[in-house]
C-alpha cells in the first residue's frame, strides 16, 4: 500500500513547493518593480495567511502571494499583543550584525562588559559627538560600545564623487592611530586625509538594509534599537529592561 501512496504524496509535495516558489517570485517581482534599484533582501511567509513579509531597501512590507496588494506598516498580533514586525526586525539585525567582525568596528569596551551595543555613527553628527563624550561613563557602567560608520550623506554625491562625511570616515579608519583620529573627529577636528582598504561603504550599505535612517542608531545584542542620543543612565536602564519592552524597539 505504501508503495502506491508514496509517489502520490511526493508528487503533491512537489506541486506545493512549486506553487510556493511561484508565489514568492510574484511577491518579489512586484516589490522590485516598484522602482529602479530596489532589491529584496529578505522574503519569508508572513504570520498573516496569504502574505509574504518582504524587506527591501531598509523597509519592511507585506505583499499578497499574487503580488497584487501591499501593506506598509507594522503587523501586530492583537491576541498576543505583540508587534511581529518589530520582532522580525530585531532578529534580522541580530543575525546581520553577528556577521560583522570586531576587526571592522571601533571598539570601546571595559575589561568585562555586561552589555554590548553597536552604534551606527557619523563623525559630522552633533548627537553622535555628544554621545561619544560619555564613552568613559558607558564603559564604567559595564557597557561596551562598538562603532560602525554610517555617513549620513551617503557614499557618493549625485555627481558621483565621494561625499565629505564618507571621506572623513575613511580617513579616520585609515589613520595610523584610528581611535585617536576618531576621538579628535568627534571633537570637531578634520581628520588628516588618508585612504586604504576599509569597511565604510559596506557598513553604510548594511545600515541601509537594516533600516538605519539616522545617527546615532544604537542596537542591542538582541537586535533592538535604543533611542538615538541617550545618556549613560538612560542606556543602562534600557539595556536592563526585557527585550522588546519600553525604551527598546525592534522596528
Amino acid at each position: 500500500m505504501l508503495k502506491k501512496i508514496l509517489p502520490a504524496l511526493l508528487a503533491g509535495a512537489f506541486a506545493m513547493t512549486a506553487c510556493a516558489a511561484d508565489d514568492e517570485k510574484a511577491a518579489r517581482d512586484a516589490v522590485e518593480a516598484l522602482g529602479p534599484g530596489i532589491k529584496v533582501d529578505s522574503i519569508v511567509p508572513a504570520p498573516m495567511p496569504g502574505f509574504y513579509q518582504v524587506i527591501a531597501s531598509g523597509r519592511m512590507v507585506y505583499v499578497t502571494s499574487d503580488g497584487r496588494y501591499m501593506i506598509n506598516g507594522n503587523l501586530v498580533d492583537l491576541k498576543a499583543k505583540t508587534d511581529l514586525s518589530a520582532a522580525s526586525w530585531a532578529a534580522l539585525r541580530k543575525a546581520e550584525l553577528a556577521k560583522l567582525p570586531a576587526s571592522q568596528r571601533l571598539v570601546y569596551a571595559p575589561a568585562n562588559p555586561k552589555h554590548t551595543v553597536t552604534v551606527f555613527t557619523d563623525v559630522d553628527c552633533g548627537f553622535c559627538r555628544q554621545l561619544h563624550t560619555h564613552i568613559d561613563e558607558f564603559n564604567k557602567q559595564g557597557i561596551a560600545v562598538e562603532y560602525v560608520f554610517w555617513p549620513r550623506e551617503g557614499v557618493k554625491t549625485t555627481a558621483g564623487n565621494d561625499t565629505p562625511s564618507y571621506t572623513k570616515a575613511v580617513s579616520v579608519w585609515c589613520s595610523a592611530d584610528r581611535k585617536n583620529a576618531f576621538n579628535e573627529a568627534m571633537k570637531g577636528a578634520t581628520p588628516k586625509a588618508a585612504s586604504c582598504a576599509n569597511p565604510v561603504k559596506d557598513e553604510f550599505e548594511l545600515g541601509e538594509r537594516l533600516g538605519v535612517n539616522g545617527t546615532p542608531t544604537i542596537v542591542t545584542e538582541n537586535g533592538d534599537v535604543v533611542g538615538g542620543y541617550v545618556t549613560p543612565a538612560q542606556l543602562l536602564q534600557a539595556l536592563s529592561a526585557p527585550p522588546g519592552s519600553a525604551g527598546r524597539r525592534g522596528g
